[in-house]
């Protein structure tokens, strides 16, 4: 029985009577036939959370596919092979002539692969690991790693926020000449805006890296963003926190994003980062740094950064929507929160029914903050009496921060006060470039796809 379960593992129902019938087991190499045309490839475990209706198969390119066990006509078996999916290892080189990088792990499988018997995803995070993965890092600077958390980026919280800021400080004031931090990306900006914060006046770039795609998958952006990332920490000249990911969805080069004015746009593709009502600091590929602006702070060289790891965690954000009612923001304040930050619409606004519990959060003390829900632009409370009528209850416009990054900053900013007064001068006070002056022309480019003069534009450089 535990020999049909290893040689079926995840396989139940008709799937597993589709393979009984043909005795094709996990690991076969086979070539499939169906009513939907052949397929070659090795069929893969499943999960026991799987659906019992789909064969997986690993193709010949790499890339992973389902096929209905009720199309199945024939399955022709070449052979058996059961994969073990190891990272090789060497030890990493050593030359005092190049700058020693720290690469910080938070739980982000930026160097992975995936284990088809068990479904777990086996992380490379030793320098020999990483090495062996990706043989380029060892040309470009000495390696060292510490893996600080393994946990998924939504469960980062201010434990982890504080303890990779205090990591960071600790390392630079030891002479690492850059850092890197390994990251999950679905919450990598939220992590960039709070250690922009946490972290100030580095002499060393800060650099955070993940991957949209595993290693095993030919797609993988993960070699590539690691070069990159750990590029810019041990040779740019750009002294801030950053992040670093594709730029196209090509591998032509990567983009380094400031930490408080980025934000992940798409759940998959390669190119999900982008920075939001500005431009990038720099573009980078494998052999050189382009800066996009002039703006940056610069590298030095001594080591005088500052460590403010603040956080108070009784902070919530609402997301407006029309109709939304009053006990949203109720609940927050019976339950002690200290401060709201609202994604309102247009230039900031939400509907009347809301106004007493914005009065009764004035009342308490609270801090209430309001950002815009379409990403791009400031908050304009003064052009109608909506916004006028709201800032008369306490809540207070946030220009053009991102709705993230004030959330980020208002629970920094509480953290190290509970003085009204000093906590607006706290997030009106531009620190790493969550506030700007104005939005570039170029800082609010979306191109609308299938209209002509658009697809004339981008089919130049679609690949």
């Amino acid at each position: 029985m535990m020999e049909l379960k290893e040689d079926y593992k995840g396989y139940r129902g008709q799937t597993l009577e589709c393979l009984l019938k043909y005795e094709a087991m996990v690991w076969c190499d086979v070539e499939v036939k169906t009513n939907d045309g052949t397929f070659i490839g090795l069929i893969l475990p499943r999960s026991e959370q799987a659906d019992e209706y789909h064969i997986v198969l690993k193709l010949r390119t790499g890339y992973n596919i389902g096929i209905a066990s009720e199309k199945v006509q024939d399955i022709k078996i070449n052979g058996r092979k059961i994969a073990v999916y190891k990272i090789p290892e060497k030890e990493f080189p050593f030359d005092p002539k190049k700058p020693n990088v720290k690469l910080l792990g938070t739980g982000g499988t930026i160097a992975s692969r995936l284990d088809y018997r068990t479904g777990a995803v086996i992380p490379a995070f030793s320098p020999g690991e990483l090495y062996g993965s990706v043989p380029e890092l060892a040309d470009i600077c000495n390696l060292d790693t510490q893996k600080l958390y393994g946990v998924f980026s939504e469960n980062m919280g201010p434990e982890q926020w504080i303890g990779t800021a205090t990591a960071i400080v600790k390392e630079i004031r030891a002479g690492a000449h850059g850092i890197v931090i390994g990251h999950g990306t679905d919450t990598m900006h939220h992590t960039a805006a709070i250690l922009s914060f946490m972290v100030q006046n580095s002499p060393v770039p800060i650099v955070m890296v993940g991957s949209q795609r595993s290693s095993d998958r030919p797609s993988s952006d993960a070699a590539l963003n690691l070069i990159h990332s750990v590029r810019t920490a041990a040779e740019s000249d750009f002294a801030e926190t950053m992040v670093c990911m594709f730029g196209p969805t090509s591998d032509e080069y990567g983009l380094l994003h400031r930490g408080t004015r980025v934000r992940k746009m798409h759940p998959s593709y390669r190119s999900t980062f982008r920075t939001i009502g500005d431009i990038p600091i720099a573009m980078v590929d494998r052999k050189k740094f382009t800066p996009l602006r002039n703006d940056y702070k610069r590298r030095r060289d001594d080591r005088d950064v500052e460590l403010m790891p603040f956080f108070e965690e009784r902070v919530g954000m609402v997301y407006y929507y029309p109709n939304m009612h009053p006990d949203m923001m109720d609940s927050m304040i019976d339950n002690g929160y200290k401060g709201i930050v609202i994604a309102g619409t247009g230039l900031g606004h939400i509907n009347k029914p809301l106004y007493p519990a914005l009065k009764r959060a004035k009342d308490k003390g609270i801090a209430v903050y309001m950002t815009v829900q379409t990403l791009w632009g400031y908050v304009q409370m003064y052009v109608y009496d909506t916004g006028r009528d709201m800032m008369e209850l306490g809540v207070v416009p946030c220009a053009n921060m991102l709705p993230e990054v004030c959330y980020m900053k208002l629970c920094w900013a509480l953290g190290q006060s509970s003085d009204l007064n000093e906590v607006k001068r706290i997030m009106l006070t531009p620190i790493a470039g969550e506030i700007t002056e104005r939005e570039p022309s170029n800082g609010y480019l979306i191109y609308q796809g299938g209209i002509p003069e658009v697809e004339e534009f981008i089919s130049k450089y679609r690949k």
